[in-house]
């Protein structure tokens, strides 16, 4: 399911391989959204052992599902989790024309940080962004058990 809403998007997507990996090895959380029977978003959040900030890999939403706030929610659940791993801030990429990505992450608290030159499979640069958690309250994510997936976002069904 996860790889179909990808397939839906003609660039910087991730794979069936790459969504597997993720899934498998137990240092990503994803949350998924579902309406109507139909995958509506989902958010990839990595972690990376020994340190206290979470990278938000991927946020997508549904073309069909969009101003719903479904990506508000994944958002909110990601920030949530990345908090209760010990994780201080939550950074991300997003390309510079996501105008409505960068006003959700904007509103949402995210400052730019600076920029990523060609990032993206078709050579355009990506802005960074990050967003203070606020104090490390669980452990750090390096220390943390092999984890499942997180439940689906609060008011979606998973």
């Amino acid at each position: 399911m996860l790889a179909q809403l990808e397939e839906r998007f003609p660039t910087d997507r991730l794979s069936r391989a790459n969504l597997r990996r993720l899934l498998r090895h137990g240092h990503a959380s994803v949350w998924v959204c579902e309406q109507d029977g139909v995958l509506a978003g989902n958010a990839v959040v990595l972690y990376r052992r020994g340190t206290s900030v979470a990278r938000l890999y991927s946020l997508v939403v549904h073309p069909d599902y969009l101003r719903r706030g479904i990506a508000r929610a994944l958002l909110a659940a990601a920030e949530s989790e990345a908090g209760k791993r010990g994780c201080r801030d939550l950074r991300l990429e997003v390309r510079p024309d996501n105008l409505p990505a960068i006003r959700l992450y904007r509103n949402g608290g995210y400052a730019v940080t600076g920029k990523a030159g060609k990032f993206y499979e078709d050579g355009t640069d990506a802005l960074r962004m990050r967003k203070c958690l606020g104090p490390v309250t669980g452990a750090p994510a390096g220390r943390q058990r092999r984890r499942r997936p997180a439940p689906a976002a609060p008011g979606a069904t998973a």
